[in-house]
């Protein structure tokens, strides 16, 4: 059975840069201090049936760093306890884009019984940019329990100003299955300066 996403009605795109870090700021870079708002999305947590298959995907495959690795226990009403253990892994940013992996030790909790062959509304898809894609996906395709949706392929994406971003494009479903696009931009990504100069 499959864990589905937070119950949101909105798709959530989280873009993580696991890629080697001098090719990683070739392609992105802060907004500038005068455009910057007070709000940053920091991490998409997932909670998921059993962390140590979970890593590896993200941590053996992706190659994401380990930053936070703790058994979190706090009392119940009926005098138990409650057990988590929280995995946080980063990849280029100290500070936003991480992912969390969230296990409920005990009490376990259920798996959600809905399976849909697609995405649908509440299924949040993640987005992470690997720039060694090719070198990376048989490592993808071994880890634990990964279904492969689309193997990479060329896409091009239509930009405001009437151009084009090429990217090699793969989607997959991890164990608890989230739904996972795993890409490598080829082109500059999209940014606001793009639509106000198509205006």
């Amino acid at each position: 059975m499959f864990v589905n996403f937070v119950s949101s009605a909105l798709v959530t795109h989280v873009v993580l840069a696991a890629c080697l870090v001098g090719s990683a700021f070739s392609l992105a870079a802060p907004v500038p201090t005068e455009e910057r708002i007070p709000v940053d999305v920091r991490r998409t947590t997932f909670i998921v049936e059993d962390v140590d298959k979970s890593l590896t995907l993200y941590r053996d495959a992706l190659g994401l760093q380990v930053i936070y690795d703790q058994v979190l226990a706090s009392p119940l009403p009926d005098g138990g306890e409650r057990k988590r253990r929280l995995v946080l892994l980063q990849a280029n940013d100290d500070f936003i884009g991480a992912i969390g992996l969230l296990e409920y030790m005990q009490p376990r909790k259920p798996q959600r019984q809905e399976q849909f062959d697609e995405p649908v509304p509440g299924d949040p898809i993640v987005v992470i940019n690997a720039q060694d894609l090719d070198k990376r996906w048989g490592k993808v395709v071994a880890a634990a329990d990964v279904q492969v949706i689309t193997a990479p392929h060329l896409v091009h994406y239509p930009r405001a100003d009437g151009g084009q971003i090429a990217v090699m494009m793969s989607m997959i479903r991890d164990a608890d299955g989230y739904w996972l696009e795993i890409n490598q931009l080829l082109d500059a990504p999209a940014r606001a300066e793009d639509a106000s100069k198509a205006q």
